[in-house]
Order: C-alpha cells, then sequence, then structure tokens
C-alpha cells in the first residue's frame, strides 16, 4: 500500500516538472512580453522548486521513517537535494547573471539548471520501474 502511495507521489512530481519545462516556460514566453515573461518566471519557479522540494522530501523521510534504504531512497533524496541547490543557490546565480546582463555565465547556469532538470527526471523515471 504504501509502495504505491509513493509511486503515486513520484508520479505527481514528474508530472509538475513535465508541466513546467514544457507548458509553463515556454507558453509564458510566447505569451507575454520578454520583460514581463521575466518576471513572471522569476515569481513562479521558486515555488516550482519549494513544493517539489516539500514533496521529495516527504517521500525521503518516509523512507527514513521506515528504515528502507535501497535505491528508490537514495534516487528520491537526490532529487530533493537538487531542487534545494536549485531553488538556494542556482536560481539566485541564474538571476544575478542575468540582472548583470552576463550571457555566457547565464547561459551556463541555466545548461546547469535544465541538466539538474533532466537528471531528476530520469531518477523519478527509475523509481517509478
Amino acid at each position: 500500500m504504501s509502495e504505491q502511495i509513493i509511486l503515486n507521489i513520484v508520479s505527481l512530481v514528474i508530472g509538475i516538472m513535465l508541466f513546467f519545462s514544457f507548458v509553463v516556460a515556454p507558453l509564458t514566453f510566447k505569451v507575454l512580453a520578454p520583460d514581463n515573461a521575466g518576471v513572471y518566471i522569476r515569481a513562479i519557479f521558486p515555488y516550482y522548486y519549494l513544493v517539489n522540494l516539500i514533496i521529495c522530501s516527504i517521500v525521503s523521510g518516509f523512507y527514513i521513517y521506515t528504515q528502507t534504504f535501497t535505491l528508490d531512497f537514495y534516487l528520491i533524496t537526490s532529487v530533493a537535494l537538487l531542487f534545494a541547490f536549485s531553488l538556494f543557490i542556482l536560481m539566485p546565480m541564474i538571476n544575478k547573471f542575468k540582472d548583470e546582463k552576463n550571457e555566457s555565465k547565464f547561459k551556463y547556469s541555466h545548461l546547469l539548471s535544465v541538466i539538474i532538470n533532466f537528471f531528476q527526471l530520469i531518477s523519478l523515471g527509475i523509481i517509478l520501474i
């Protein structure tokens, strides 16, 4: 029973990630003027990271509580830690580089966020298998 709940929660996180990556972000830049799109993305993405961090941390905490230290525990904990890194370190760096008009560092740090997001999706997919 608890394993099914975990799989449903992991599926929820995957759904949130895919929705933000392939609907919210692209549509924002398509519909809004660049300045407004940037303001909106800066406002919404902290919630994206925070909500996913909380959800993954709850699952990780459940594994700790039940003393189930399987591959799934390490994957979900890694995903949670990467959400924390993205929220508290990477996203402020990305914003700083954008504000400073440092395009090379902005592109590099944004690419890093995309790679992290991809790694998280793969990790969550492995949990579902």
